[in-house]
Formats: structure tokens, C-alpha cells, sequence
């Protein structure tokens, strides 16, 4: 079994996913998919399944035990697409289960759904390597998105790309409609990408 499949199978099978799960099913059917709570919970219950698992094994040395069996690239890779997959999945999973048993008539598009939480855990991930700190890891992810609702609604209403909102649930046109959603978030993930992979690569040198 690769890192990946490992890590995925980890993060999956967490106490954390169980909880983000659990936290947004619970949200979706008491007030609904457009609501305001569920939409400023999801950068919350998406880094909830492993957006920390690195900051752990770092922290209790499990990683050097663990390092020489996978190799530095496909470790650094299957935490991050891991924890990426798992936070996806979460709000995926969540927003199915309420399609299918609610009667509330949402519009639900699913891969943007899923694609939203995907970015909001990775972004987490990325706060947790930078700060070594699980406090920051799961706030940090919804102070950033705050922000983001505030300056759009206050100071840059034009500025719908950056609305965290019209990533999964957009009320504007997109160049390329969802397309240009995903195309963005794609583009936001690989800038993460690159900066989880050197914040990492730093640390484990220092192993």
C-alpha cells in the first residue's frame, strides 16, 4: 500500500471525519443548505478529518519512523491530496445524504461542493505546517474565510471570484461557468500545494 492509500485510508476511517460528518449533517437539516451556518461551517468540518495528521506525527516523532519507509515526495504528497480528498468528501457525503432525505429543493452542485471543502482542508493543512498548531489549523481556515465574506460584501462587491460562497454555490456568471469555479480553486490549490511541500521538506530535513 503507497502513502496515499494509506494516508486516505486514515483519514477516511478518523474520528475527525466521523465528527465533520456528523457536525455538517446535523447543520444541513436544521438550517438548510443556504443557510448562513452551514456556509461559514464548511472551512471548519472540512479540515476536521486529517488537516492535522502531519502536525502529530511530527510533534510525537512518529515521522522517523515512518519517513524511510515511503520517502520524503510521496509522504509530503499523500498528507496533502489525503487530507485534500477526506475534506472534500466530507461536505460531499453531507450535502448527498441531505439531498436525498431532505425536502428542503436546494440546488446542490456536488463537485462544487466538493471541490470547496477540498480547498478549505488543504488550506488548514497549510496553516497547521506553517504554525505547528492545531488551534490555528482549524480556526485559521475560518478566520481567512471571514474575511474573504467581509471585504466582498463591504468593499469589493464586484469582486465575486474571491466569495467564498460562489464557490459552491455561485449566483453570478462565471467565465466557463462551474468550470471557471473549479479552474480557480485548482489554481488556489496548487499555489498551496507548493508552499505545504517546501514548509514540509524544511522540517523533515531538520528530523
Amino acid at each position: 500500500m503507497n502513502s496515499l492509500e494509506m494516508d486516505l485510508k486514515r483519514a477516511i476511517c478518523s474520528k475527525g471525519f466521523l465528527a465533520g460528518l456528523v457536525l455538517e449533517l446535523i447543520i444541513l437539516f436544521q438550517s438548510g443548505f443556504d443557510s448562513n451556518l452551514y456556509r461559514t461551517c464548511v472551512p471548519v468540518a472540512a479540515a476536521f478529518p486529517y488537516a492535522t495528521a502531519w502536525l502529530w506525527e511530527y510533534q510525537s516523532g512518529f515521522l522517523k519512523a515512518y519517513l524511510p519507509r515511503t520517502g520524503v515526495t510521496p509522504y509530503i504528497l499523500g498528507k496533502f491530496f489525503a487530507c485534500g480528498l477526506s475534506g472534500g468528501l466530507v461536505e460531499l457525503l453531507a450535502c448527498r445524504i441531505f439531498q436525498i432525505f431532505s425536502q428542503d429543493g436546494a440546488q446542490i452542485n456536488l463537485t462544487l461542493v466538493f471541490a470547496s471543502g477540498m480547498f478549505w482542508a488543504l488550506a488548514a493543512a497549510l496553516l497547521a505546517a506553517w504554525s505547528k498548531s492545531r488551534y490555528i489549523a482549524y480556526g485559521g481556515g475560518f478566520v481567512i474565510y471571514y474575511l474573504l465574506v467581509m471585504l466582498y460584501e463591504r468593499y469589493l462587491g464586484g469582486l465575486y471570484c474571491l466569495y467564498p460562497y460562489e464557490w459552491f454555490a455561485p449566483v453570478h456568471t462565471w467565465v466557463f461557468g462551474d468550470s471557471g469555479i473549479l479552474l480557480l480553486l485548482a489554481g488556489f490549490g496548487l499555489v498551496l500545494l507548493c508552499l505545504y511541500y517546501e514548509i514540509l521538506w524544511r522540517c523533515i530535513q531538520r528530523v
